[in-house]
C-alpha cells in the first residue's frame, strides 16, 4: 500500500489519480446503437418466446446475450402511430398523426425525435428499409425524413415482399427479396470498406470511423401484406420456398373460422367484420390461414439470418464490443383467434410485443434474463438517450429502463395504456384500454363510420379506384379525428366495456365486466385510466401539418403553376 507523507506528495497523488481517471474516460467511446423493428411481429413469433416451429437461432442467442422483456406492449396496434410514437417517444394521442388524421408530424416536432437528437449530439444516421412515417409539409414527399439521416436507403409506405417493384431507390440491389436487399444497405453502412450501395443516399462519403453511429433497421415484415407479395419465385432463396411446408402446421390457440362464429367477440355494430380489409379475409379459413402463417414463419427466418450476418460483421469490424442492439416490432397481429383478423384493437395479441436488447456492457449475471416489468416501445427513444449520455427532451413521454437493462427491480409504471384511434370505414372501433400486470380494462365508443362495403359498391359502379375510395384523407376528416382524441377527456361514455384476468386468462377470453366479485378492481382500473389518458394527451396543441388529399392537390397545383 501506498502512504501519501507530505501536502505535497498529496498534491501530485491526486494529479496522477485523476489524469488516469481522465485518461480512461477519454478512451471510452459513446455506444452505437443498431435498433431493429420488424412489422405485425406477435410476441410469439420466435423461439425464444414460446414458438415451437419458428428457426430463429440467431435472436434466440441474442436473448441468451442480453435481456428479454417479456412483458412490453405498443401504444397503437397500427403501423404509422405506433412507429412515430417510437420515433418521437409519445402516445398517438400526443403526437396526433395516424392514417385518418389529416396530419403529418410538423419539422418542429420532428426536431425532438431520437435520430435527430442523436445526430445533433455527434452520431452518423443511417435509416434502411421502410418509413411509415409522414414528416413535414407534404408528408413523405418533403424530403424531410431523407434529409435527417447521413445515410438513407429506405422506402416510403409499404416495400413489399419485392421492393424494386415498388421504390425505385432498390432498383440497384442484387437481391429481389426484402430481406436481403435491407442486409445489402446495412452491410453497405457498416463497412466503410465495401463498395458503395448504388441507389443508397451518402450525405458523407463513408461512416466516419471516429463517430458513433446509430442504424435504423425498419422491416416491412412479417407483415400480411408484404407475405401476401410472395410468389415463390425460381429466384427466391430457398428459405421462402420450401421451409415449413413439410411440418405441421397447428392452428392458433383458440381459432375459429368465419363459419364456425356462433357469437362475435365484439358486438356486430361495435366491430364491423363485414367492412373489414379484405388483406385479412385469410384468417377466414384454416387453409390459407397455414398458407399465410407460413409465409410469415418464413420471413421470421430470414429476418433472423439478417440478424446473424449483422452479428458477424460487427465481430469482423470490432465494433460488437460498443455497439447496443435493441429488437421489436411495431405491433402484433391478429390470426384467427376468436374469429379476429388483423390489428387496430388493445388485446395482447396486437399490442403485446418482444423487446429484446443487447448491451455489451451488461455484466455476465445479467445476460440472457427476463423480466416481467411493464413498459413499452415508446421507452426506447429515452433509453437510448440515457445510454448515449444525452438529454432526454421534456417532449418525451417514455421512461429510461436502463436500470431495468442493468438488473434493477425498480419498475418505471404500474399501468401500460393503449388505444385505438383508427376508427374508419373498415370497421375497427375506437378503443382505450389500461392494464396492470393483472388485469386489463377496456372501453368501447360508439361506431357509426360509414362503411367500407357501401363505398365499394359505388366505387364499382362508377369506375372510381377503390383505394383512392377507401384510403383518401380530406381536410373534413381532420375535425373528426381531433373529436376522436378530446371527446374521452370531455366526458364521452363507453358503449361496451371488457375486464379481463390477465393473470388467469391470458388469452382473454371471458370478459368479468359484469362480475360483481371485481367491482372494486374494476373501479381502480377506472381511475387508472382517467389518469393515464389525460398523461397520454399530454398539454398543449398538436405539433402537426396539415397533410391531406386537398393539401396535397394544392402544392401539385402550385408546381405546376411554376
Amino acid at each position: 500500500m501506498t502512504y501519501v507523507k507530505t501536502k505535497i506528495d498529496l498534491l501530485i497523488y491526486l494529479i496522477l489519480v485523476n489524469s488516469t481517471i481522465f485518461s480512461v474516460l477519454g478512451q471510452q467511446k459513446s455506444p452505437n446503437f443498431i435498433f431493429i423493428l420488424t412489422d405485425d411481429q406477435p410476441y410469439g413469433y420466435m423461439g425464444c418466446t414460446g414458438n415451437p416451429i419458428v428457426e430463429t437461432p440467431n435472436l434466440d442467442l441474442l436473448a441468451n446475450e442480453g435481456v428479454l422483456f417479456d412483458n412490453a406492449h405498443v401504444t397503437s396496434a397500427i403501423c404509422t402511430p405506433s412507429r412515430i410514437s417510437i420515433l418521437l417517444s409519445q402516445y398517438e394521442r400526443k403526437h396526433a398523426v395516424n392514417f385518418n388524421s389529416g396530419t403529418s408530424v410538423s419539422e418542429e416536432a420532428w426536431e425532438n425525435s431520437y435520430p435527430v437528437i442523436m445526430k445533433n449530439a455527434g452520431y452518423y444516421t443511417g435509416w434502411i428499409g421502410k418509413n411509415h412515417a409522414p414528416v413535414g409539409n407534404g408528408g413523405y414527399q418533403s424530403g424531410v425524413m431523407e434529409k435527417s439521416f447521413d445515410y438513407w436507403y429506405a422506402g416510403h409506405g409499404h416495400l413489399s415482399f419485392y421492393p424494386k417493384d415498388r421504390h425505385k431507390i432498390f432498383h440497384k440491389a442484387q437481391s429481389d427479396t426484402q430481406n436481403e436487399i435491407i442486409a445489402e444497405g446495412v452491410i453497405d453502412f457498416l463497412d466503410i470498406n465495401k463498395r458503395k450501395l448504388e441507389g443508397a443516399v451518402h450525405f458523407l462519403d463513408s461512416r466516419p470511423e471516429n463517430k458513433p453511429f446509430l442504424l435504423s433497421i425498419n422491416f416491412n415484415l412479417p407483415h400480411g401484406a408484404s407475405t401476401s407479395t410472395m410468389k415463390l419465385k425460381d429466384t427466391d432463396d430457398d428459405i421462402y420456398k420450401t421451409l415449413y411446408r413439410d411440418v405441421e402446421i397447428p392452428l392458433p390457440q383458440n381459432y375459429i373460422a368465419k363459419k364456425d362464429i356462433k357469437t362475435p367477440k365484439l358486438p356486430s355494430d361495435l366491430y364491423k367484420v363485414e367492412n373489414r380489409q379484405t388483406g385479412y379475409d385469410y384468417v377466414d379459413n384454416p387453409e390459407d390461414l397455414k398458407e399465410r402463417y407460413i409465409r410469415q414463419l418464413q420471413a421470421m427466418t430470414g429476418i433472423d439470418r439478417l440478424i446473424g450476418h449483422l452479428v458477424k460483421k460487427l465481430k469482423d469490424l470490432k465494433l460488437d464490443d460498443n455497439t447496443v442492439l435493441v429488437f421489436t416490432s411495431d405491433h402484433g397481429l391478429f390470426m384467427g383467434e376468436q374469429g379476429i383478423g388483423g390489428k387496430a384493437l388493445c388485446y395482447e395479441k396486437t399490442t403485446h410485443v418482444p423487446l429484446l436488447v443487447v448491451q455489451p456492457s451488461l455484466k455476465n449475471k445479467n445476460k440472457g434474463r427476463r423480466t416481467n416489468a411493464l413498459v413499452q416501445t415508446i421507452d426506447i427513444a429515452p433509453t437510448m438517450l440515457a445510454m448515449a449520455g444525452i438529454e432526454i427532451p421534456e417532449s418525451f413521454q417514455g421512461k429510461d429502463i436502463s436500470n431495468l437493462i442493468q438488473g434493477d427491480k425498480k419498475e418505471v409504471r404500474e399501468y401500460v395504456f393503449t388505444e385505438n384511434l383508427w376508427s374508419t370505414q373498415f370497421g375497427n372501433p375506437r378503443c382505450e384500454a389500461v392494464q396492470n400486470k393483472e388485469w386489463k380494462y377496456i372501453r368501447y365508443y360508439d361506431n357509426n363510420t360509414f362503411p367500407a362495403n357501401k363505398k365499394i359498391e359505388i366505387a364499382k359502379e362508377l369506375g372510381i379506384d377503390i383505394n383512392k375510395m377507401l384510403y383518401k384523407v380530406n381536410d373534413r376528416d381532420i375535425p373528426i379525428y381531433r373529436n376522436f382524441i378530446e371527446s374521452p377527456l370531455k366526458g364521452e361514455q363507453p358503449v361496451f366495456e371488457e375486464l379481463y384476468h390477465l393473470k388467469n386468462d391470458p388469452q382473454e377470453l371471458h370478459n368479468l365486466i359484469d362480475e360483481e366479485e371485481h367491482k372494486i378492481v374494476l373501479k381502480k382500473l377506472k381511475e387508472a385510466w382517467k389518469a393515464e389518458i389525460k398523461n397520454a394527451r399530454g398539454s398543449g396543441p398538436h405539433k402537426v401539418v396539415r397533410y391531406t388529399h386537398d393539401s396535397q392537390s394544392e402544392i401539385k397545383y402550385k408546381n405546376i403553376k411554376k
